[in-house]
Parts: structure tokens; C-alpha cells; sequence
């Protein structure tokens, strides 16, 4: 078998992700004779909510990836972890009965561990990671298992960065532009127009009277009442598959694409979706002074997806007749009173829904039949 520096060295082949390369790293390291009874590794990441991911592997687990969020500690108090992101230096800590007791130490002793060494990764943008390699020898770590450890934190440096930045790169995308549509521009859909046409079931939802509250509130206030407004929504679309394309102001626009269920079960989620938002919204709602209210309409159509902006400066969207449709039936639902209101294309291919009427909307010669859920 290639020694565990080797094998890093070369790319870690066959290791697709930051777990399969920490597993295949210790199994590497456990033939070469390391006694290795736990190793931990806390990698900082790029995201809105999660602060970093944690690694932890044993012989009998294998590795398992943690996701902490902003607001947990990675590094634990008084660890040699703390101490190795704050000095960029190697940090040990034996354990063999004579030190002071602290909760971190009680910890190692209720795993069975000894001998704990934590190295510092020092990524090329300046940034600290870190990763601790603990035994349950009694002797603690011999001389050629240090070794043996410290060949491989250059190397394993360096796919962590690698795999990092990766990830980062994913988290930022699907941050800004969506899940799909991220990993749409991963895979090389860069060039303006690089567009496809595709079937899908249209969400596009607006606050009501925003213009109102943006006169009376400081713009922070606004901000605060969107984001809480958008909560409601956007877990809501992806639970149900859907993918949000982008916001306007305090509109929203996503779609939904076909799966095993075809158009209709497409439309289904989409229905669905609209449901769990507005119960959230409700719940938000209950006992408040200002009530927040929004418009959903929904409709099916073809759209064109893709890149559309100016030379250097694109957005990855849709655009089309089904959207321009979706964004003047919503425009109709403070005036009808419902909450929901659903194209003719998109009552057909979802049941439970009524005819409200039909209503002559910009942009649209004929009049516009608009539907509301039963």
C-alpha cells in the first residue's frame, strides 16, 4: 500500500471528498504501524451560516464531517486546538495524570486517549486550520509514529486547501445564485448567453405594502422585516425541491423543475411549498403588531435559463412569457384578496383549485384567468 504521504502527495486518488480523504489517510497511516485511536480536524469555510466543519475519525466510525455554525466554538476551551489557530505552532498534550485537570483533558481521558499532537495547517491565503492525531497507547506516540504524522500535514495541507476552496467556491454560488444554477457555473456555464430552454413550474412572490412600510422604517428595519419575510419562504421552496433564482426587492422569484413526477408533480411541490410559506408567515404572524402579508402566483411555462447580463457582469436566471405571467398574477392578489392565485396552465396540471376570474393585466392583449387553491 502507498504510504500516507505518498498517496497525499499524488492527489489523494480515489478520495472524492474531505472525509474520504481524512478515512483513507488514517487507514494509510494505521498499516504504517500509527497507532491512531481518534484524529480531529477543524477546517474553516466560506458560508452565511456555518462557521466551519469539523472531521473526526476513529478506527471503529471511520470519518464523520460536523458542520458548526457561526455561533459554536470549533476549537473548544482550553484546547490545544485554541492554542495551535492563536501560535501557528505544534501543540502536545500527554496525558498522564500529573497535569492539572480541565474539562478539555477530562474529555481526552474519558476517550481513552494519551497522547494528543495538534499541528497548525497554514493555508497559502494566510489562514489557520488545524488537525490533532490522539492515541490510546500508554507509552503515548513513539518517535517514528511522529514521524510518521508530521510527513503528512504538508501534504494534507494542501488538499485541504484544495478541497476548501472547492467548497467555498460551491457555498458562495449557492449562496448568490442557487443550488442548480451554482453548479450549473461550476461545470463551465460562463458565456453570456449560454442559455437552454426548459420547462418548469414559476413562483414569483411580493410583500405587501412595501412602498408604505419603506416610507415609514429605516432601512434596517426594512432589511430586518425582508429577511424575516424571505425566512418563511425560502426553506419552504427548498424542502420542496424548488430552487430561488433571485430576489427583487421584495420579490422572489424560483422555479421548479420536472423529476420522477413530471410537470404535474412538479406543480404539486411548487403548491406544497406555497402552503409551508404561508404557514410560516402565519405563525411569524401570530400575536404580532405589524403582520407581514405577501402575494404568491404560479404558473407553468417554458423559460430560458441561463447567463444574461452585461459582458463581464452576468446573472443566472430566467426570463419569458411564463414570468412575465407569474409577476402579473401576483400582482393581483392584493385586489382579489387571496393569498395565491395560479395561472390557467398551472391549475390544469394541479387539483384543487377554483376560478377567480379573469382579468386584463399588462403586457397580455387577451384577458388573464386566475385561480385560487380550494
Amino acid at each position: 500500500m502507498t504510504t500516507a504521504r505518498d498517496w497525499l502527495i499524488a492527489g489523494a486518488p480515489g478520495a472524492a471528498t474531505s472525509p474520504e480523504v481524512v478515512d483513507r489517510m488514517c487507514e494509510r497511516l494505521v498499516a504504517e504501524g500509527v497507532g491512531l485511536a481518534r484524529v480531529e480536524a477543524y477546517v474553516r469555510t466560506l458560508h452565511p451560516l456555518v462557521a466551519g466543519r469539523a472531521f473526526e475519525w476513529t478506527p471503529r466510525t471511520g470519518c464523520r464531517a460536523i458542520e458548526e455554525l457561526h455561533e459554536a466554538n470549533l476549537r473548544g476551551e482550553e484546547s490545544p486546538f485554541t492554542r495551535a489557530f492563536e501560535t501557528r505552532v505544534p501543540q502536545r498534550l500527554r496525558i498522564d495524570g500529573g497535569e492539572p485537570s480541565t474539562p478539555y483533558r477530562e474529555t481526552l481521558v474519558a476517550r481513552g486517549i494519551t497522547d494528543l499532537l495538534v499541528w497548525p495547517m497554514l493555508f497559502t491565503s494566510g489562514e489557520v486550520h488545524a488537525i490533532g492525531f490522539g492515541t490510546a497507547h500508554p507509552d503515548g506516540f513513539s518517535p517514528a509514529e511522529l514521524a510518521s504524522l508530521e510527513a503528512v500535514v504538508a501534504p494534507l495541507t494542501r488538499m485541504a486547501e484544495i478541497l476548501a476552496l472547492r467548497r467555498s467556491a460551491t457555498n458562495v454560488l449557492t449562496a448568490y445564485v442557487g443550488r442548480d444554477a451554482g453548479a450549473r457555473v461550476l461545470a463551465g456555464k460562463i458565456r453570456r448567453g449560454d442559455t437552454e430552454l426548459i420547462e418548469a413550474a414559476i413562483w414569483f412572490s411580493d410583500m405587501r405594502g412595501f412602498s408604505a412600510m419603506s416610507n415609514e422604517k429605516s432601512p434596517r428595519e426594512v432589511i430586518d422585516r425582508l429577511n424575516q419575510l424571505f425566512d418563511c419562504q425560502v426553506p419552504a421552496i427548498d424542502a420542496h425541491g424548488g430552487e430561488v433564482l433571485k430576489f427583487i426587492g421584495d420579490g422572489l422569484l424560483a422555479i421548479f423543475t420536472p423529476t420522477a413526477g413530471g410537470m404535474r408533480g412538479c406543480c404539486a411541490r411548487a403548491l406544497a411549498a406555497s402552503r409551508a410559506a404561508l404557514a410560516a408567515v402565519a405563525q411569524l404572524n401570530a400575536g404580532a403588531s405589524e403582520p407581514l402579508r405577501f402575494g404568491i402566483a404560479l404558473h407553468v411555462g417554458e423559460v430560458a435559463y441561463g447567463n444574461i447580463g452585461g459582458a463581464g457582469r452576468l446573472d443566472f436566471t430566467c426570463i419569458g412569457r411564463a414570468v412575465n405571467l407569474a409577476a402579473r398574477l401576483e400582482s393581483l392578489t392584493g385586489t382579489t384578496g387571496h393569498d395565491v392565485l395560479a395561472s390557467e396552465a398551472f391549475a390544469r396540471s394541479c387539483d384543487g383549485f377554483a376560478l377567480v376570474g379573469d382579468y386584463q393585466v399588462k403586457g397580455f392583449a387577451t384577458p388573464v384567468p386566475a385561480y385560487a387553491p380550494t
